[in-house]
């Protein structure tokens, strides 16, 4: 743990560096980065530009991604102290959402800043960025050299095609979790899932629960429990119908095969990009 800032991991963790990622030649995985001044044992040489007190959290952008995904974490994780937020898409035109309300990028993937914690939200925009050779390989470029790797609701399947959750336990939306295990994950029915370095959520509120557990993790659990009463985040729901595992397993098995059936092969494509 850094002496300069005792609330934030070293950017470079071992297990973050230690991380497989298969390559194929149709998702091209970003050039490496020279670093003449690297220690073999440690890795990379700290970013020289890098304040110690900063935690610099990159959001993924793409189109018709779940709004919530990102904004939930994002007002948790925007109250971090020495938080640098990044919106980051393919150019700066505003996102559209899947429920209409359009986001507007802060930089673009070319341009983005290194980050502490890359957060990837979900939506069915997300089965189509998995297989955007550009979107992939700035997932790769970040995961080299992020402490914090995340990803909310089905924002695990841009990861699984990443390469990350290979031999990992993960989790995303209930509907979609099975697929999961085409890109050699172990799909768990947590809510938030750790692995090393990679952080899943299940499905869109879930992003919260993740935000504030990762805030703990960053500055220590008082600060993240003043964030937690700063939104009033306290669900109290008027139904108890949240989960898959308390709803009609009827609807339950409908909904899995509708999602396999709309999903299944763009999940097959990109997996077979990164599973031998």
């Amino acid at each position: 743990m850094s002496p300069e800032n005792p609330r934030v991991r070293p950017v470079h963790p071992i297990d973050a560096r230690m991380v497989s990622v298969p390559v194929d030649a149709a998702v091209p995985a970003p050039e490496p980065i020279a670093d003449t001044a690297a220690d073999p044992t440690t890795g990379p040489a700290a970013d020289p530009g890098h304040d110690p007190d900063e935690v610099r959290i990159a959001f993924l952008l793409f189109p018709d991604l779940t709004q919530l995904d990102l904004t939930g974490p994002a007002q948790v994780l925007t109250r971090v102290p020495g938080a640098r937020v990044e919106y980051v898409a393919a150019t700066l035109d505003p996102v559209p959402s899947d429920c209409g309300l359009a986001l507007v990028p802060t930089t673009t993937i070319a341009d983005a800043s290194p980050a502490d914690v890359l957060v990837v939200p979900g939506g069915d925009g997300a089965f189509d960025a998995m297989l955007d050779p550009e979107v992939i390989g700035f997932v790769r470029r970040e995961a080299d050299r992020a402490t914090w790797v995340t990803s909310v609701c089905t924002g695990a399947f841009v990861l699984g095609a990443a390469g990350l959750l290979a031999g990992k336990r993960a989790t995303t939306h209930w509907a979609s979790k099975p697929m999961l295990a085409a890109f050699g994950a172990q799909p768990v029915d947590d809510r938030v899932v750790d692995d090393g370095s990679v952080v899943t959520a299940a499905g869109v509120s879930a992003g919260i629960d993740m935000a504030l557990w990762l805030a703990a993790e960053l500055a220590g659990q008082p600060a993240a429990e003043a964030i937690q009463l700063q939104i009033e985040y306290d669900p109290q729901p008027p139904f108890d119908a949240g989960s898959a595992t308390r709803a009609d397993t009827r609807i339950v098995t409908a909904a899995r095969a509708a999602a396999e059936e709309a999903r299944g092969d763009r999940v097959t494509q990109a997996a077979a990009a990164v599973i031998p």
